[in-house]
């Protein structure tokens, strides 16, 4: 390797969710080994990877208008590389060639093994190509990447793509089926990290209750958490996302039998609606999902419950707003995210009539996320005079102490020394805030 290629610098932009956060963290392992450094500036890099998302409209529209910003860095140094890869290079594919003239590789979801090809083919022969197959196998499940220097978490693939076609979301269609990896392969896995320093893992996937479901030899989610809790080193087991209707007794049950996993479940709804739901294609009625989440704290009283939701799905009506609305004030979720909808491509809901107008998908996006505010406020105030165990990750944003997070993925802000930090210590929690809860070590 020789002198000009260990210098060269790469920058990452990333939108999305923690899968593309980790699916960065893998090109970078990647790229790192053909000689480039992570830069956090574009300006001066030899590579700019453009990791998208395309799961609503707005942040797949934002790749075009992030990519105008680097088309004076490319005037400026012909020999820039840049991609576009992640969902939104998915679903356009070679398309995007066309309508950027100065885009060089298109990289699709199941293709970011290919970077490093791709790149020398771009930067030796000027070569622009799109690779946006699906394969049998995603050969990228098995990159493994390093974390960095000093840290204590990490993410942890088990699967990829989805077979369950809600009518509104797009990732079956730009991640593929689902493809589960071999529990033996996620173990290995942790058991590096662990070795690396690392504490906590979170293992991600767009629907990890049906982990395994691709392959009958293999057992099921819960038995692949029994396994990681087996893990020497790790401390603590986060999950993310569960669909509802494929939460059941088994996987619920690890909450009560699994001293690693945290009390903390992202259980998504989507609505309140019955209605909305079958147009949805959930798989689930309002009434399930109330039980599930009754079962689960009938097992696990603390346990933390964060969703997702959508507002202005096609006919949604007042009433069926109504019952989000109120299906949120019965469960009193710990924290919610929430979207306006937007018609996606390939889709069954997009056939369907965008029939909610701009303005009342605003207001009641507005009142939803007003209802959510109090309640999240209303909970961290319920964690006042509760001692937590956290796990110190680094100074406060303010810089007056330290801060890290409990079990369940509340954030805690507490005076202490920089040498706690990577440590777990117990705090006596003082002040429950919007964002985040005030405390002090309790020794």
């Amino acid at each position: 390797m020789n002198e000009r290629t260990t210098q060269m610098k790469m920058f990452i932009r990333t939108f999305g969710c923690q899968m593309n956060v980790h699916d960065s963290e893998q090109m970078a392992e990647l790229m790192r080994r053909e000689g480039y450094t992570l830069s956090a500036d574009a300006a001066g890099a030899d590579l700019i990877i453009i990791n998208t998302c395309s799961v609503r409209a707005k942040p797949s529209a934002k790749v075009f208008s992030e990519l105008g910003r680097y088309r004076t860095l490319k005037d400026d140094n012909p020999n820039l590389v840049i991609v576009v890869t992640g969902c939104t290079a998915q679903e356009y594919g070679e398309l995007l060639l066309k309508r950027v003239d100065f885009l060089d590789i298109v990289l699709g979801t199941h293709n970011l093994h290919h970077l490093p090809r791709l790149v020398a083919a771009a930067r030796a022969r000027r070569m622009r190509s799109s690779c946006t197959e699906f394969h049998k196998e995603v050969a990228s499940l098995e990159m493994l990447s390093a974390p960095p220097t000093g840290a204590l978490s990490a993410f942890v693939t088990i699967m990829q793509g989805c077979d369950n076609f809600c009518s509104y979301c797009i990732v079956p269609h730009v991640r593929g089926r689902e493809q589960s990896r071999p529990p033996e392969a996620i173990v290995a896995e942790i058991e590096q990290l662990a070795a690396a320093g690392i504490k906590e893992v979170t293992l991600l996937g767009q629907n990890v209750n049906s982990y395994g479901k691709d392959d009958k030899a293999r057992n099921g989610f819960g038995e692949l958490l029994r396994r990681v809790n087996a893990i020497e080193g790790i401390e603590r087991i986060r999950f993310t996302t569960s669909h509802p209707k494929d939460l059941g007794e088994e996987m619920m049950r690890c909450f009560v039998d699994l001293e690693k996993l945290c009390e903390h479940i992202h259980l998504p709804f989507q609505s309140g609606s019955d209605r909305i739901l079958k147009l949805m294609k959930r798989g689930y009625t309002r009434e399930e999902y109330l039980q599930k989440v009754a079962r689960l704290r009938s097992l696990c009283p603390d346990i933390a419950i964060s969703a997702d939701v959508i507002v202005g799905f096609p006919t949604e009506s007042a009433t069926d707003f109504a019952d989000t609305l109120a299906l949120m004030k019965d469960i009193e979720f710990d924290n919610l995210f929430s979207f306006k909808y937007s018609p996606r491509p390939f889709t069954a809901a997009q056939s369907l009539p965008d029939d909610v107008d701009k303005e009342t998908k605003a207001e009641r996006l507005s009142i939803l996320q007003e209802q959510q505010a109090q309640q999240t406020l209303q909970n961290n105030k319920k964690r006042e005079g509760h001692l937590e165990e956290v796990l110190v990750e680094g100074h406060s944003a303010k810089g007056d102490g330290l801060m890290g997070r409990t079990r369940g993925n509340r954030v805690v802000n507490f005076p202490g020394e920089a040498t706690l930090i990577g440590k777990f210590v117990t705090v006596s929690i003082k002040t429950g805030l919007q964002n985040s809860l005030r405390g002090e070590i309790k020794w």
